[in-house]
């Protein structure tokens, strides 16, 4: 929702659009949206945001039907809708995103880690600890702008999108570019942040992600697999939200999601919603033929456990499948 990642991913996608929404003369809001055949509305890079929606003056009333109607559209969908906006109803479904809260500092979240994990506290310190014994020393290079180091985790991450069956999104070429394009976009306001932790010399975990003035989003972690057995992904993450903590951010976002590292680090939650807005007409019709049940059925399947199992090993059989046979 920060001005310059729309203006950023504009200069790769000619669907971006921006509203400007006026209460007579004054300027009260923005609503960035992708549009696409049909009049689908989309958030900006679908798929890739964790926080989705208007920005808009505080106490502004805006008629969600009306808001897509003048910008053209039959139906705006979206998967991380953030709270409190115009664009929410009732009938959307909420999701927890899990934070970090670095609010009162790096030790009081330590302290309040401890009380809710504390075995996982102290064994990612101590594996932190025989790492560096097996391995050698240990070096964070926390906010760094090269592009060595990003192409290193953009590979961890394509090698885990096929090891887990999962769909490689940086086999599109435009989000490799707008990835670097971020890293390049440094201000006070907003910023790419790549920070990378290394074992003697060699790159063992990293993660990129998106800084505002306080908070920084979760989004692409990785780590080198050779150094899977001591957690690394959990020694980068408390490394990061130290260095995090130390620069001034006060939450750390890790993004909608089940994810066992997100529950054994989190101290909070933030809510983001899941929908439509959509006007009567056919292309709503189709849309909603297309996308709701697909929705409902993988929201049904998140929810059970068993199922929730069954469809991630099934993901993972086919990940090693098709890292072993040709084509």
């Amino acid at each position: 929702m920060s001005p310059e990642f729309t203006l950023t991913v504009g200069e790769l996608r000619d669907v971006v659009r921006v509203a400007v929404i006026h209460d007579g003369p004054e300027i009260v809001g923005f609503f960035p949206f992708e549009r696409h055949p049909l009049g689908i509305g989309k958030p900006v890079a679908a798929g890739l945001t964790d926080a989705q929606g208007l920005v808009h003056a505080q106490g502004v009333e805006i008629d969600p039907l009306r808001l897509i109607k003048d910008c053209g559209l039959a139906v705006y969908e979206f998967d991380h809708l953030v709270s409190g906006q115009p664009l929410l109803s009732g009938r959307h479904e909420r999701h927890p995103s899990p934070i970090i809260d670095l609010r009162d500092g790096w030790a009081h979240y330590t302290d309040a880690l401890k009380l809710q994990s504390g075995k996982t506290y102290k064994s990612t310190l101590a594996k932190s600890r025989k790492l560096q014994r097996d391995a050698g020393p240990i070096r964070h290079d926390y906010a760094t702008t090269d592009l060595e180091p990003l192409h290193t985790l953009l590979g961890w991450k394509t090698d885990q999108y096929r090891r887990t069956g999962r769909t490689d999104r940086f086999a599109h070429k435009w989000i490799v570019e707008l990835v670097e394009r971020l890293l390049a976009t440094q201000s006070e306001s907003f910023a790419g942040v790549l920070d990378m932790v290394y074992v003697d010399g060699r790159p063992m975990a990293g993660h990129f992600g998106l800084r505002t003035r306080k908070t920084l989003v979760g989004w692409f972690p990785a780590y080198d697999p050779h150094f899977a057995k001591y957690s690394p992904g959990l020694i980068h993450h408390l490394a990061m939200a130290e260095q995090a903590a130390g620069s001034g951010i006060e939450v750390i976002d890790m993004g909608r999601g089940q994810k066992e590292y997100k529950d054994k680090l989190k101290t909070g939650e933030l809510e983001v919603a899941e929908g439509r807005v959509a006007r009567l007409g056919p292309a709503a019709g189709l849309h909603w033929l297309m996308r709701v049940p697909v929705r409902k059925t993988r929201a049904t399947v998140l929810a059970n456990p068993i199922l929730l199992r069954t469809a991630d090993k099934a993901l993972k059989t086919y990940g090693r499948l098709r890292t072993v046979l040709p084509g």
